[in-house]
């Protein structure tokens, strides 16, 4: 097990209190990053890794950044969660396969009445994806496209006939509440958003964004990477750390959740 320190814990009823570093175990961070027991909507984290400096990517990609903490979390939120969710531009330049989940996190999920793997879910309005790519053919379970009524039916048709499980929300384009009404009609309320930044500042412009887990790797970067999150206007949404974790590389990991809404 990597050691996870805990460097400063904050809970959003109690302020912040400092404790000794001590090794965390798999179950700790389950529970540290456990979804609300019952909500009264789909909820929707959403989960990235940056450099010191803000950058969200290397030469492109993301998998630079990545430390052995991380890494944790990452396989952490997918266990628990619904399903995973991506725009169609991330899918593409990481070259999405998939979800993998180990023998022990398949009987955990088993146990607690999910399905052993959760489905990648695709945001492409245009529907916008090779059918020939990993998502379609390195995969046990079959991606969830979702698209607009408007999308090329011929498109949509070699997703449908590669495999892809299509779903429509919206015509011309497609929001956050559309997005998740979708999910929430096909019983996905547990829902891990892995990006990109135009996914994330489109659920953030629409107030959407219940939970935000940001990994600081140690590193600069520099360059032209851009933010977590881009759209065309800006919105505050406020958020209260849930908890600020650090590894003994210096990995940052905290989790940000929304103030209730009005």
């Amino acid at each position: 097990m990597h050691r996870v320190h805990i460097a400063t814990f904050f809970t959003p009823d109690s302020p912040p209190t400092r404790e000794e570093p001590s090794e965390s175990t798999a179950n700790a961070l389950r529970e540290l990053y456990a979804y609300p027991a019952e909500t009264a909507r789909p909820w929707v984290r959403v989960n990235f890794v940056s450099s010191i400096d803000g950058a969200i990517s290397v030469d492109g990609v993301s998998g630079a950044l990545g430390t052995p903490a991380d890494r944790l979390v990452f396989e952490t939120l997918r266990e628990l969660a619904d399903v995973v969710l991506v725009g169609a531009g991330t899918v593409r330049a990481e070259n999405y396969g998939g979800a993998r989940v180990g023998a022990e996190g398949r009987r955990r999920r088993v146990a607690s009445g999910m399905p052993e793997v959760p489905p990648i879910a695709v945001v492409s309005a245009r529907a916008h994806l090779d059918p020939q790519s990993r998502l379609f053919t390195d995969t046990e379970v079959a991606p969830i496209v979702v698209t607009c009524t408007d999308a090329d039916p011929v498109r949509v048709r070699a997703l449908a006939d590669a495999g892809a499980r299509i779903v429509t929300a919206g015509e011309g384009q497609i929001t956050g509440d559309g997005l998740i009404a979708a999910l929430e009609d096909l019983g996905l309320r547990r829902v891990l958003c892995e990006g990109g930044p135009s996914l994330f500042g489109q659920l953030t412009a629409d107030d959407a964004v219940d939970e935000v887990c940001l990994t600081t790797a140690p590193v600069l970067v520099g360059g032209t990477a851009g933010r977590v999150a881009t759209s065309p206007g800006a919105r505050i949404t406020a958020m209260t750390p849930a908890h600020i974790l650090t590894d003994t590389d210096g990995t940052v990991l905290t989790r940000w959740v929304r103030l209730p809404r009005p």
